[in-house]
């Protein structure tokens, strides 16, 4: 059996907003081991979505549907539907009862538009919508049941979980009582930092010779994602099969893989850089403070993002400017006069600095020069230094990152963030290799040659040094 997914909506084809509720929903028909074999997205126009939700009816067994439920003269999901497969619109009372009572609850007025977000096609099985005005239905055409939705995320999140899988569980339920074969699905979501895509990719290449199980790669800078796929004839079979993928992929990987141990079939990571810091840092008892130059407090705010940060992150200081380095840190003039911000010797004292001030265990400093200008001969825009203070010392090194200002940052705090992982896990602090032109990733580089499949595996970037120059 196979599912497919219609979004619907002009801001869609116009890019105005990026569909994700297509992400939403194929993550979730995933976990019931239901391959979405189309995605379609259509304008807000009658012959559009009626000749896509035919062409669905004859292809797919499920068909959820997500969009065009408002009150307004543009919602025509429910109209449309209807009109395409021969129903009239039924008056749906209770429905109606629960639009008035969302608004009496806010304290609004409810206008006539709204109701005809209680009308459906005749036959439909109701979904309802505990925190919206807009309720979903459901519908049996020929093969394929119909579920349509709101566009509203959080609203299609609630009722995806509450209404629509259990009453696809309950259908592939049926269906398999009655004798219908079906192969079993699991997945699972590695979250990977410091190697391009093309170079995981190689470095997987002899992994997934199996037919059944399937590899992809999804990028969102400054990470890449490997997504192993296994199909089978039982869940046993599938289970085994993703299980020894993705203990391949991370003993091939080693730290480069930065998820944490997760159930088997997972389809999403939850574990973002920071939740993985934060829970390594809890579970070992030990603190950290940050000492934050180019990167503006980003790290800080990354580390308070995650609830229960308080158990693990001190404080920090954002000294940008030289002043600043010397009053809060207790970074030397003369040693800022002499290197210059945007040095070893000022990024290690500032990282000694805030963690002594704060009485951490661990301290992270960063210095660079973001751009798009500042830079020098000697200190290019791109450079970095970025310092690890812990009881083991202080680890330094500097790199360039040839990229815009707003990811210059975003890449800076997240080597940072896994410097305290690999830290804490016990493996070497390098850089990340995403960047280099050796290192297989679709970015241009800051120059240098790939030193060899081990290093590339470690994740080790490129580094430049310079005795001048100036924070930007």
């Amino acid at each position: 059996m196979n599912a497919e997914i219609i979004t619907i909506g002009d801001e869609l084809l116009r890019g105005e907003i990026v569909d994700s509720n297509k992400a939403r929903i194929a993550e979730r028909l995933l976990l019931h081991d239901l391959d979405t074999r189309h995605q379609v997205s259509v304008l807000d126009d009658p012959a559009d979505m009626r000749d896509a939700f035919v062409r669905a009816a004859e292809r797919s067994d499920f068909v959820l549907v997500s969009g065009g439920l408002g009150p307004t003269r543009d919602d025509l999901t429910t109209e449309v539907l209807a009109e395409a497969f021969g129903r009239k619109l039924e008056l749906h009372e209770p429905s109606l009862a629960a639009i008035e009572t969302f608004f009496a609850r806010v304290g609004r007025e409810m206008v006539e538009a709204n109701r005809k977000q209680a009308y459906f096609p005749e036959g439909a099985d109701v979904l309802e919508n505990p925190i919206g005005t807009a309720p979903g239905f459901s519908i049996r055409e020929g093969r394929a049941t119909f579920f349509a939705m709101p566009g509203v995320p959080r609203e299609l999140d609630r009722m995806m979980d509450e209404q629509v899988l259990p009453r696809v569980a309950a259908r592939l339920a049926a269906e398999e009582e009655g004798g219908a074969a079906r192969r079993v699905v699991r997945a699972q979501l590695l979250a990977t930092f410091g190697l391009g895509e093309s170079t995981l990719e190689e470095e997987l290449r002899d992994l997934m010779r199996d037919g059944d199980v399937e590899l992809g790669f999804r990028t969102a800078f400054p990470d890449n994602f490997l997504r192993p796929v296994a199909r089978a004839a039982t869940a046993t079979e599938a289970d085994a099969k993703i299980a020894e993928a993705v203990a391949a992929i991370r003993d091939r990987l080693g730290p480069v893989v930065y998820s944490r141990e997760e159930g088997i079939g997972a389809t999403e990571s939850k574990d973002t850089m920071e939740s993985v810091v934060g829970y390594l840092l809890a579970e070992a008892g030990k603190t950290v403070a940050t000492a934050e130059s180019c990167t503006g407090g980003l790290i800080a705010e990354r580390f308070t993002d995650v609830p229960g940060s308080s158990q693990y992150f001190l404080g920090g200081v954002v000294s940008y400017s030289n002043e600043a380095k010397a009053a809060m840190l207790g970074v030397p003039e003369e040693m800022l006069e002499t290197h210059g911000a945007v040095s070893e010797p000022v990024v290690r004292a500032m990282a000694e600095g805030v963690r002594d001030r704060f009485g951490s265990d661990f301290g992270i400093a960063t210095s660079g020069i973001s751009g798009p200008d500042g830079g020098t001969p000697d200190k290019p825009v791109g450079l970095v230094w970025i310092a690890l203070a812990s009881d083991a010392g202080t680890h330094a090194d500097s790199f360039v990152f040839q990229v815009d200002r707003s990811r210059h940052r975003r890449l800076t705090a997240q080597v940072g963030l896994d410097w305290i992982r690999r830290s804490l896990i016990g493996a070497e602090l390098v850089g990340p290799s995403l960047l280099r032109r050796g290192g297989g990733g679709s970015t241009p580089g800051a120059g240098g040659a790939s030193s060899g499949a081990e290093r590339a595996k470690a994740g080790a970037g490129p580094r430049a040094r310079g005795t001048a120059g100036g924070e930007r």
